[in-house]
């Protein structure tokens, strides 16, 4: 078990620089809204999404409706369906760790955990897959911490610190392109969402985007069966 962990920290090393970082902004930006720091813990510890929690600050702020709030939430995180669906075979059978393991599931935690741990027994890939999302879970409540307690104590300007989402998501990309040897996948995912970029708009491309990269991972994987097979 120790060597399960060690492999999953130094695996989350990455996720860790990004997530306390981008956690860091939101505390910021939480606090120069008016939240304290028992807000920023209950939002990263129990909502633990990134994108939803920025936007989240806006709906409180703005005195959203639940209604608006529901939809707001089912948008930005609608990715998370068709994670879900991948993860299916792979997470079948985890026993008491299933509910935690699919809370934690994040974009960051998805992309170490799909493709199991190098150097990792396959009889400790359900432990690995679990302390990957306990790790990157800690990460963005330390984060988000730390962040509302300097917004506290320092008073500075900050507009355009929620960025580091859009760093944090290329940071991860890139770290996956250079760890495969198989870049279809990258690219069939960031052509699909710049065509459904151009045909559906800003507003709309998210759900057809993630649609046709999840088709064509289910008829990937179908051909890989049926050479298997």
């Amino acid at each position: 078990m120790r060597q399960t962990a060690k492999r999953a920290f130094f695996d989350t090393v990455p996720v860790m620089t990004g997530y306390l970082v981008l956690g860091f902004g939101f505390g910021i930006v939480l606090y120069a809204n008016g939240f304290g720091l028992l807000t920023a813990f209950l939002m990263s510890g129990l909502i633990y999404a990134g994108s939803m929690q920025y936007a989240a600050i806006g709906l409180l702020t703005g005195g959203a409706s639940f209604l608006t709030a529901a939809l707001t939430t089912l948008m930005v995180n609608a990715r998370h369906i068709f994670y879900g669906i991948s993860m299916l075979e792979r997470y079948r059978g985890v026993g008491r760790r299933k509910a935690y393991l699919i809370f934690a599931l994040t974009d960051e935690t998805y992309s170490l955990v799909c493709r199991d741990g190098k150097g990792v027994a396959p009889e400790r890939q359900r432990d690995y897959a679990l302390l990957v999302s306990l790790f990157d879970h800690v990460y963005w409540v330390t984060g988000s911490l730390f962040g509302a307690l300097v917004g506290k104590l320092v008073q500075f300007d900050s507009r355009g610190i929620d960025f580091a989402l859009t760093a944090l998501f290329l940071t991860v990309f890139v770290e996956q392109w250079l760890s495969m040897k198989n870049h279809l996948p990258a690219l069939v995912g960031v052509l699909g969402s710049a065509a459904c970029l151009i045909i559906f708009g800003s507003e709309g491309f998210l759900i057809p985007a993630m649609l046709v990269i999840t088709l064509f991972l289910l008829l990937k994987r179908e051909e890989e069966e049926d050479g298997l097979a």
